[in-house]
This record gives structure tokens, C-alpha cells and sequence, in this order.
């Protein structure tokens, strides 16, 4: 992931844009690997880790009756997270992730695996399902290179 990290760096720059998260299942995985290119202080302003819904509701605004209606593991929420992180970190572009890597917490309709990731930018918020297969560490790595192939899909696109 670090030559997507890298790749990400330097279309960042190239389009003087910001960049922050906020991480709920992945931890700080997305945090880390951007951080990890040297000089990604130019544009990564922050990470926000929203693990449990208090924190949610409480750091990135997510709405409680989203989060009682639909459930931590939502698109809505993968949406209003990284809206929120998007205005709470003050970036160009805020990614989100909200999943169940495993190996408990699923329930019928929401199995292990099932993440939703967010995006939002000056074009509007958007969200992506994701059904990964593996166990709780290889979903969790599944889930950060997605968002990050996502942003870079994104990247490519915004030139």
C-alpha cells in the first residue's frame, strides 16, 4: 500500500488539495499508511478514530437517529462521518469507514466483512459497499486499501 500511498501524495499536491478520516473498523490502518510517505504533512491534516457511536455522535456529528435507524455499519453513517470529519478537520476531501471485520459482531443482515466507506469532497459525499471475505486483519487492510484506491480513482479523475 505504501506505493499507493505515495501515488495519493503526490496527486494531492499536484491538486493543492487536503486531506483528512475518520476510521471507525480500520483503527488508524488509512492514517498510517499516509502518513507513512514523508512529507505527508502537506496535505494530511488529521484522523479522527470514531470507534464507538458516543464517539460518532460526539467528534464528527453523526446523527444519533442515524445511528438508531440504520446501525454503525451503514452507508448513511459511512457518509455523515466523513462529512462530518470533513468539516470538523477542515480538508479538501475526508475519507470514512464503518464495518464488521470479524470475527463477531455480525448479525443476519449485516455478516462479517461488510464495510461501507465514505468520501466527501467539494462534489458532494458519497459511499461504497464493501464484502470482504477474510479474517479480522485481512478485512481491516482489504478495507484501508480500498478506501485508498477509491481516493486515488477519485485523484485521477478531479485533474
Amino acid at each position: 500500500m505504501q506505493e499507493l500511498a505515495y501515488e495519493i501524495g503526490k496527486l494531492l499536491r499536484d491538486n493543492k488539495l487536503t486531506l483528512g478520516c475518520v476510521e471507525s473498523a480500520t483503527g488508524g490502518l488509512i492514517a498510517s499508511v499516509i502518513t507513512e510517505i514523508p512529507g505527508s504533512s502537506d496535505y494530511f491534516k488529521g484522523a479522527i478514530i470514531s470507534y464507538s457511536n458516543e464517539a460518532k455522535i460526539n467528534l464528527v456529528k453523526v446523527n444519533k437517529e442515524t445511528l438508531d435507524k440504520f446501525g454503525a455499519v451503514s452507508p448513511r453513517v459511512a457518509e455523515e462521518m466523513a462529512l462530518g470529519g470533513r468539516r470538523v478537520l477542515g480538508v479538501d476531501i475526508c475519507l470514512s469507514d464503518t464495518g464488521i471485520a470479524g470475527p463477531g459482531g455480525a448479525t443476519d443482515k449485516k455478516p462479517v466483512g461488510l464495510f461501507y466507506i465514505g468520501l466527501s469532497c467539494e462534489k458532494g459525499t458519497f459511499n461504497r459497499r464493501l464484502n470482504l471475505i477474510g479474517n479480522r486483519s485481512e478485512n481491516r487492510k482489504a478495507a484501508a486499501e480500498a478506501v485508498l484506491l477509491w481516493l486515488k480513482e477519485y485523484l485521477l479523475g478531479a485533474r
